[in-house]
């Protein structure tokens, strides 16, 4: 069996049929398009049959283009939605989107946004929902909203909590805070907590062999085991400078303190469980 990539977003130049959210511009879609074709000729070659694609936010709340893309390719994505916590018919949205393949919900969560943490009541319906249908809830997020996870996740055990891109530390070429790196770790203690181990090239040096993200991923590893980690490429963009090869190479060779067992929940067993599971 092959490798699972546990994050990526395609999207197309056909406006008319997918158009863009309010707000976004056809200038910001860079590049112009990504398919799925165009990220199945990156993927096969490097031996990953199975992603997750996760809603690209040009299109807002109008999750159609993953949908089409899931159901065009029956068996190979999955999918991450982006819905309105705020709907009053929340519970059927979700379980819509669930029959249709989704396993689960993206929840932005930047620093300076202004948006509430996780554990306020505003996204209670969308955490507790999201764990009475078997999907899991994935924030984007910056270290200092972390603490807003450890609440839902303690509140919610029976929800699946997955941080994209190892909570982006380091993003933007910035020093890796140990604090930081300690407040994700921190959240390992809830069974219900995992780690996309992801975004390479957006973090730390950005550049292959990403060498410099060794330790990080080492500590996270120490916290949550392998079976609680899932690796990803966040394409397009890993491949805009840096090749999908870069990115599987440092999972699949540069980090010598995986035994065979943890590389291949990393790479396929914890991201089939979370995101393929019926």
């Amino acid at each position: 069996m092959g490798h699972i990539d546990a994050h990526v977003h395609v999207w197309t130049d056909d406006l008319a049929a997918y158009p863009l959210a309010p707000g976004y511009t056809v200038e910001q879609m860079r590049p112009p398009t990504f398919t799925p074709e165009e990220l199945l000729a990156h993927a096969r070659p490097c031996g990953v049959d199975r992603i997750v694609l996760i809603q690209m936010s040009f299109y807002g709340f109008d999750n159609r283009y993953m949908l089409d893309t899931m159901a065009r390719f029956p068996g190979v994505f999955s999918g991450v939605a982006v819905v309105d916590h705020t709907r009053e018919d929340l519970g059927e949205e979700m379980a819509s989107l669930r029959e249709c393949g989704v396993r689960g919900f993206r929840v932005y969560q930047w620093v300076g946004s202004g948006v509430a943490p996780l554990d306020a009541p505003e996204y209670e319906a969308l955490c507790g929902l999201a764990g009475d249908l078997g999907m899991a809830v994935c924030p984007l997020i910056d270290p200092p909203l972390l603490g807003g996870v450890d609440g839902a996740a303690r509140r919610l055990p029976g929800t699946t909590f997955v941080i994209d891109h190892l909570a982006r530390i380091g993003a933007g070429g910035k020093p890796i805070d140990p604090a930081d790196v300690g407040a994700l770790c921190a959240l390992a203690e809830h069974p219900n907590c995992h780690v996309k181990v992801s975004a390479f090239y957006a973090l730390g040096s950005g550049k292959a062999p990403y060498d410099d993200l060794v330790p990080l991923i080492r500590r996270v590893w120490e916290a949550y085991g392998a079976e609680r980690l899932m690796w990803a490429t966040d394409c397009p963009y890993q491949v805009d400078d840096e090749t999908y090869e870069d990115s599987l190479a440092l999972v699949r060779d540069g980090l010598p303190f995986l035994s065979e067992v943890d590389r291949e929940a990393t790479l396929r067993g914890t991201a089939q469980r979370v995101f393929f599971a019926s």
